[in-house]
């Protein structure tokens, strides 16, 4: 069944889209498919058809980032989704026993729903809220410090029509109407923003730095923001500046330097043709100043190493430098080895994969079908004899 997206949905999508430059459209495919989702209730087959659609991207594209984050549901989820952290902080504090008494008061496993359609369980890896375990989220508000009859209390004020207030944050909602605020756009609910009381855990860093005075060196709070315009300005005059700053380059001596027997010693500015200058009129190193062997870029030099002939390659051919550790391979002995691999492993055909036999399949099916290998061995000795095989 195809699901018909409504015209206040498409002109979302339409306004998610126009948030990103025209080029880069495929960025709001994360908005598109929080915004099909609080349509659907999940991500279908339909919605992702729909993402592609006004995208213009293919089916596959969409489906590989809406089966990546764990966020986008893949089958019909019910209205609040109660997530239980059983990771290592929450588990050693109680999370995995608040999950167990759910699962069994609610008669759902992980990403189950009721028959009311009303709560789907998960248990999740981490929440981001160790300092407050063991917690449990609904549609992704928390409820901090929870124990399992405090979180059967949640659950069933749920179901009874309720919304019970999270810990931290406004008042629950819907899980199409949090999708909704993903995708981007305010919710409109009495009392949907509120600001909460932040957590003791959350305050403790600092107060701490308040006792002791730690703070960031140098830091304003009240520093505006410069916009591009500024920060390349104030980069272009420190450029200058560094500019300004360097020494000005050393002129070479018009007089010839004297050499220990009296004759005149080669200048920069006075070597002749095919004379390299002094390599201590450069860098103050008595050593001669040697060209690189080749001027080639790092790839080329990289493939050229990977050469199997190189020994018996022509000049300047690929690989006539590879640095080897005795005689390079010849040609023919290559040649030789990849025709004794081609001749042990035969093409795959479209039955079966490379190296398997017709008849060893047939025979172990039938083996298997009689209980018994080849050798009269029975099911209880089969690991024992394929080992020794």
């Amino acid at each position: 069944m195809t699901t018909t997206f409504t015209d206040e949905t498409r002109d979302r999508a339409r306004e998610i889209i126009a948030r990103y430059p025209a080029d880069r459209s495929r960025s709001a495919l994360l908005p598109l498919l929080h915004l099909v989702q609080a349509e659907e209730g999940y991500v279908s087959p339909a919605g992702v058809a729909f993402c592609a659609e006004v995208l213009g991207l293919n089916k596959a594209q969409v489906g590989a980032v809406a089966t990546f984050y764990t966020m986008y549901k893949r089958k019909p989820t019910g209205d609040f989704l109660v997530s239980v952290c059983t990771n290592t902080m929450c588990n050693v504090l109680g999370g995995q026993e608040v999950y167990d008494t759910l699962s069994e008061h609610l008669g759902v496993g992980h990403d189950e729903t009721t028959g009311d359609g009303t709560i789907t369980l998960e248990h999740a890896e981490c929440l981001a809220a160790c300092d407050y375990g063991p917690v449990m989220t609904v549609n992704y508000d928390f409820f901090d410090g929870v124990d399992p009859s405090t979180a059967v209390g949640v659950v069933d004020e749920l179901r009874a029509g309720g919304r019970p207030m999270p810990t931290r944050g406004a008042r629950l909602c819907t899980l199409k109407e949090m999708a909704v605020q993903l995708a981007g756009f305010a919710d409109e609910r009495d009392g949907a923003v509120a600001d909460g009381d932040p957590g003791e855990p959350t305050l403790r860093g600092l107060r701490l730095a308040q006792e002791h005075g730690v703070s960031v060196p140098g830091f304003d709070p009240n520093t505006p923001i410069r916009s591009k315009a500024e920060a390349d300005k104030a980069a272009a005059e420190a450029k200058a500046k560094a500019e300004a700053a360097k020494p000005a380059p050393v002129e070479a001596s018009a007089a010839p330097v004297k050499g220990g027997d009296g004759a005149s010693a080669p200048t920069p500015g006075n070597a002749g043709a095919g004379e390299p200058a002094p390599a201590a009129a450069a860098s103050g190193s008595t050593a001669p100043d040697v060209k690189a062997p080749d001027d080639k870029s790092p790839q080329v030099r990289t493939a050229e190493t990977r050469q199997p002939d190189a020994g018996t390659a022509v000049p300047d051919a690929p690989g006539t430098r590879v640095p080897t550790d005795g005689t390079a391979a010849e040609p023919r002995d290559a040649r030789s080895a990849e025709a004794v691999g081609v001749a042990a492993n035969a093409p795959a055909g479209d039955g079966k994969p490379a190296g398997d036999e017709a008849g060893a399949q047939e025979r172990n099916l039938t083996e298997a079908k009689a209980g018994t290998d080849a050798d009269g061995v029975g099911p209880a000795d089969a690991n024992e004899t394929g080992a020794q095989k």
